[in-house]
């Protein structure tokens, strides 16, 4: 019997190719799309969880009376926890952004002495324990004596074929030349690379303990090691696995307040869990990942799978008709519900087993795609390693034993009295199809509304005036490694150089550029006769000298820039600073104007000599924040502006050979890179962009699946209608009356649809721009545009097959009457 089902299944899906394919197709699409998103929901899941104490680890943050969330502490802080409270087992400071630099090695070649430079952008300082607290496993010496001792470091294991071939690193030395000065290293340890699903990732990790050495600080006393006011290091804290840090947190809050009563600030202990993945979307501690675009991911799978079997069941509905005298045969000659129920079902599994097959082909087709877009090496194996493959299998399964129990249940449900003389009833269903078409096309115009409002936002981010000019601006990252004396007579030679090339209009030197962060947050500074409060306001603070404004083309509310001797003399010689505007109102002036020549307290009087009118130093997604500009000739970042666009202009490969060779003559030893400040500032809307794609991508393959049930539900209404299309055509119907006939049903669902849709959408993406602090408006016509959009759409899909009807010769339609 199972072998006659299985004939009778294989005849049908032959006789019904287009809707066997039509069904196929769409479960594939959703299969595959459910399961790359949960690839990437299962990596996101996974980060840190290798590490074998993430359980009783917890970093320590800093949060400010007006809320703000620090996660960088002071280097003394650790220590006195661990000396204060017996709760800490342990303690682990990390500096994740201070040790960038350059890198020089001799070369393995003994008789080729010339040191080989690289700049790294992945290094970190740390505690002796960082190998004991963390799971990153030693292929070349212990974690006991790996940076154990100051001037030693431990290098991945790339890096160390990087820097000495296949020659053994442990005992070579190497030159960290960065903000700190020149320091020689001891290789102690070579560690695995560090796997992508982890927050920490170094290239190589220098000893902290050789920053207690004063004399390797190159004048840099907020790093101290037992300092309370430089902080610049992340810091864990190891507990007991039953450790209450709530517990700890009230203790140490409360001594902090005994020592230090005028600090309104307080300490938090976040669970190492989740600094990668908030523990819930209220969440307000610091995270390197997003949990609600990884739920917004889960939900986007599960909807396009939900559409998938939508248009699944539609369309199986959509056919049953044809099968319904079948039905009714076979009940007659003994055919009991339970046995046509097995063969329905038994066919539905195997038009899922079909879908599922071809889903997880088309899986691997566009894994490599799908890996480029999210930037991250996915594969079905981090389903099976993550358990994720369990709650993956459960859903396809439960949503196909429901998709296909439905239709088994429909197409049995007849009564053959009624069926075999044709008067069966087929209503009571039309209800649910059309709720499911509702559905559809209301998942469908949310998504398209969502993508046409992120699309905008972003366009508007990057079209709006910034007040800061970025094109035709390159950046060239400043010298660190300091050969000789004659260092700043090469700064003078390479001005002197840029200063006759006839492409470079302008150029600066500073330490810092539009899309990076400022140099550093300040605060205790006031106004003379300051109000109370002000000193508890911080301040962003930028290294510039005097052409820096016009390099980049920023303008003034009041006052003059810098002069050539002030930036030469730097803020501590010259006593000279500018200010924003934002700042100007923080300090409590009334304009720009009362401002200038004003004096203000920061350890000692200093001038305002300009206030610079306010810009985007950073994405649109922040406020403008109050600025102090101080003046020094920094060599941390060399901007050139170019009389003419690079890539317009021609000529760039020339123009950068002979940028580089004026760099390297001036600052020898140093490697030369570059960067498009506007290609870089733009990097900042990169989450904005992949929200863009995912919607753009959900929203075309929930309307497709979507017009798939669309197109089973018109050949459904088509069929129950022939008849009356026959009469209505004998009568003198026209070709479009009838068109119009058969479609006004389906655009009154798409209407509903859209009605539905709007709100939500408006509910949705007007949350979603409460995160940036300038934003569009939500406008009607997007919400009609897309209205339309998915009408149009609809009306394409139905006609084919009104069109047809409509078409149709009467004389066969009412043959059988």
């Amino acid at each position: 019997m199972i072998v006659n089902y299985l004939k009778i299944t294989l005849r049908n899906l032959r006789k019904n190719r287009v809707f066997s394919l039509i069904n196929s197709a769409g479960l594939a699409l959703g299969i595959a799309a459910f399961v790359l998103i949960l690839e990437y929901v299962a990596y996101e899941r996974s980060v840190n969880s290798f590490h074998a104490n993430l359980p009783t680890l917890y970093r320590m943050l800093s949060q400010t009376k007006s809320g703000d969330i620090w996660v960088d502490m002071a280097p003394a802080v650790a220590p006195l926890a661990k000396q204060q409270f017996p709760e800490v087992k342990n303690f682990c400071r990390i500096a994740e952004n201070s040790a960038n630099g350059i890198v020089s090695v001799l070369s393995n070649d003994q008789d080729n002495q010339d040191p080989k430079s690289f700049r790294e952008s992945k290094l970190g300082y740390a505690d002796a324990s960082f190998f004991t607290l963390f799971t990153f496993p030693l292929v070349q010496g212990t974690a006991a004596s790996a940076i154990n001792q100051p001037n030693t470091v431990a290098l991945s294991q790339s890096q160390a074929r990087k820097y000495f071939g296949n020659a053994k690193a442990l005992g070579r030395t190497l030159t960290l030349n960065n903000q700190f000065g020149k320091t020689l290293y001891t290789v102690t340890a070579v560690y695995a690379d560090i796997p992508q699903n982890s927050d920490l990732v170094f290239d190589a990790v220098f000893s902290l303990q050789t920053l207690a050495n004063p004399a390797n600080l190159n004048g840099n006393t907020w790093a101290r090691l037992d300092g309370f006011d430089g902080s610049y290091l992340t810091t864990f804290l190891q507990l007991p696995a039953d450790g209450d840090y709530k517990a700890l947190e009230a203790k140490f809050n409360a001594y902090k307040k005994k020592i230090k009563p005028e600090d309104e600030s307080v300490f938090l202990l976040q669970p190492a869990k989740n600094i990668h993945l908030a523990a819930s979307l209220d969440d307000p501690y610091r995270t390197s990942g997003s949990l609600g675009f990884v739920y917004l991911l889960s939900g986007i799978a599960s909807l396009i799978l939900l559409i998938a079997w939508f248009n699944y069941v539609n369309l199986s509905t959509a056919g049953a008709l044809k099968r319904a005298k079948e039905v009714g045969v076979r009940k007659v000659i003994g055919a009991r519900q339970g046995q046509l129920i097995g063969q329905f079902l038994g066919e539905s599994l195997l038009l899922n087993i079909v879908g599922f097959a071809l889903g997880i082909g088309l899986v691997t087709s566009l894994q490599g795609v799908f890996n480029d877009f999210v930037k991250k090496d996915l594969s079905m194996t981090m389903l099976s390693n993550s358990g994720f493959w369990l709650v993956g299998l459960g859903l396809l399964v439960v949503g196909a034993l429901a998709s296909g129990g439905y239709v088994a249940f429909a197409l049995t449900s007849f009564r053959p009295v009624q069926t075999l003389k044709g008067a069966y009833q087929t209503g009571k269903g039309n209800w649910l199809r059309k709720t499911l078409v509702i559905a559809q096309f209301s998942a469908s115009v949310a998504l398209v509304i969502a993508t046409m409002v992120l699309y905008r936002q972003l366009q508007y981010m990057q079209d709006k005036d910034l007040g800061v000019k970025l094109s035709q601006r390159v950046v060239i990252q400043g010298p660190q490694v300091k050969i000789n004396d004659s260092f700043s007579s090469g700064t003078t030679r390479l001005e002197n150089e840029l200063s006759q090339l006839p492409y470079v209009k302008n150029f600066c030197q500073t330490g810092i550029v539009p899309g990076n962060f400022y140099n550093f947050t300040a605060g205790g500074i006031t106004k003379q006769n300051a109000r109370p409060g002000d000193d508890k306001k911080s301040y962003s603070m930028g290294i510039i000298d005097d052409r820096y404004l016009p390099t980049y083309e920023i303008g003034l509310a009041a006052g003059r820039n810098f002069t050539q001797r002030e930036a030469e003399l730097g803020w501590e010689k010259s006593a000279k600073l500018l200010v924003n505007e934002t700042a100007v109102r923080q300090l409590g002036f009334t304009s720009a104007q009362q401002a200038v020549g004003k004096l203000i307290n920061w350890g000692q009087p200093y001038e305002i000599v300009g206030v610079v009118r306010d810009y985007h130093h950073q994405g649109l997604q922040q406020a403008i924040e109050p600025v102090i500009f101080m003046p020094r000739r920094s060599v941390s970042d060399l901007t050139i502006q170019l009389a003419t666009d690079p890539v317009q202009g021609g000529r760039l490969t020339e123009k950068i050979a002979e940028l580089e060779r004026i760099y390297k003559a001036s600052y020898p030893g140093n490697p030369f890179e570059y960067y498009f400040v506007d290609e870089h500032y733009n990097e900042q809307y990169q989450s904005e962009l992949q929200y863009g794609q995912v919607f753009t991508i959900a929203s075309a393959l929930a309307i497709f699946i979507a017009c798939l049930g669309l197109f089973g539900l018109a050949a459904y209404t088509t069929e129950q209608r022939t008849k009356e299309i026959g009469v209505r055509k004998v009568l003198g119907a026209s070709v479009s009356s009838i068109v119009t006939l058969l479609s006004k049903d389906f655009l009154k669902l798409v209407f509903i649809a859209i009605v539905i849709a709007a709100p939500l959408a408006w509910w949705g993406m007007n949350n979603w721009l409460q995160n940036f602090a300038y934003k569009v408006d939500l406008e009607w016509w997007v919400f009609a545009l897309a209205g339309l959009l998915a009408a149009g759409i609809a009306v394409l899909t139905v006609s084919f097959q009104s069109v047809k009807a409509a078409l149709m010769n009467p004389v066969k339609s009412l043959r059988s009457e």
